[in-house]
């Protein structure tokens, strides 16, 4: 009897301590730190693809940013606050320092709901450089949309087949300014085998012309065991504002060890509107971990144009820039 009772005993020690622990939740802390030093070949400040919407300032020694993601998951339900702070997260970011913070519920295994702000599902790149194989970004970055702030939904098909639909803000109105007008977006993906077909489609900016359209191709594919091609293509118009962009940029990248690759990410871009200009930019990337949480990127960059439409460097038609970056992850 006594052996019975302090069975049950321990077992129910061993539910109580399990119920407590799933009472509690998941609670995880990451972040990323990014530092840099860069030196254009031209005749003036800056260099392209490092900061956003003050490129001119990317000169000498300068900070990315620090930013730290707080993430919390209990049962079906989280929530993450995503807080970052620096020059290329104030370029970046419309609501301050939160570059996203969203809850979000899982109705299924297959089925999540999201509600707030969070990264966009478009492009290739990110706004973290830790998630990025170069440390300059393409011209197909910065032409935007960083984040959206709104409502999604996330359909997870198979393994290999997915669909997400998404209702939001105009994806330029900063919770500063507020969504006055009521501009929305609508937005879609679908992907499958880790090729992404997106689409968005109306409000921008609160300037009230909701044609913008925005079509985006993003996948990539193992060539071999260490060489792999990434693309990322799209194109935006809008009749009303008679404007848009067109563009497509390759990552070509070959691992060479657990701790140094190199990539090639040639680049086209065209800006449309009263006169189309478009530019090109190739970029050379060596990417090497010093450690398992810090990475040293070297960027060799050349943009060229004949239309003026280098960004920083409008009187020029080809400009060079030579970025090394420190980014630490946790």
């Amino acid at each position: 009897m006594k052996k019975l009772i302090l069975s049950l005993l321990f077992v129910s020690s061993l539910l109580a301590t399990a119920q407590e622990k799933e009472d509690k939740g998941t609670f995880t802390l990451s972040g990323t730190v990014d530092v840099y030093g860069t030196a254009n070949f031209a005749d003036g400040s800056g260099t392209p693809g490092i900061l956003i919407a003050n490129p001119e300032n990317a000169n000498g020694f300068g900070l990315g940013f620090a930013n730290t993601v707080f993430a919390y998951e209990k049962g079906k339900a989280g929530v993450v606050a995503d807080i970052a702070f620096g020059p290329k997260a104030d370029d970046a970011n419309l609501a301050g320092a939160i570059n996203q913070l969203y809850a979000y519920y899982k109705a299924s295994d297959k089925v999540t709901i999201t509600a707030g702000q969070f990264n966009t599902f478009l492009g290739y790149e990110v706004i973290s450089p830790a998630a990025n194989f170069n440390y300059t970004v393409s011209y197909l970055f910065n032409a935007g949309p960083f984040s959206h702030t709104g409502i999604k939904l996330d359909y997870a098909a198979s393994d290999d087949l997915s669909f997400l639909v998404a209702l939001t803000n105009s994806h330029a109105i900063s919770s500063a300014d507020g969504n006055v007008g009521g501009e929305m977006q609508i937005g879609g993906q679908i992907g499958y085998k880790g090729q992404y077909l997106n689409l968005i489609y109306g409000g921008v900016d609160g300037s009230g012309i909701t044609d913008n359209i925005f079509l985006d191709y993003t996948g990539g594919f193992d060539v071999s065991d260490s060489f792999f091609v990434g693309l990322n293509a799209a194109y935006s118009n809008s009749a009303d504002a008679d404007a848009g962009y067109q563009g497509v940029a390759l990552y070509l990248q070959n691992t060479f060890s657990d701790t140094f690759a190199l990539g090639f990410r040639p680049e086209f871009f065209q800006a449309n509107g009263a006169s189309d200009a478009s530019v090109t930019a190739f970029t050379l990337t060596a990417n090497a971990s010093l450690t398992a949480n810090l990475k040293l990127i070297t960027d060799l960059r050349l943009d060229s144009s004949e239309d003026a439409a280098i960004e920083v460097f409008g009187g020029e038609k080809s400009v060079s820039a030579i970025t090394i970056a420190a980014v630490y992850s946790f």
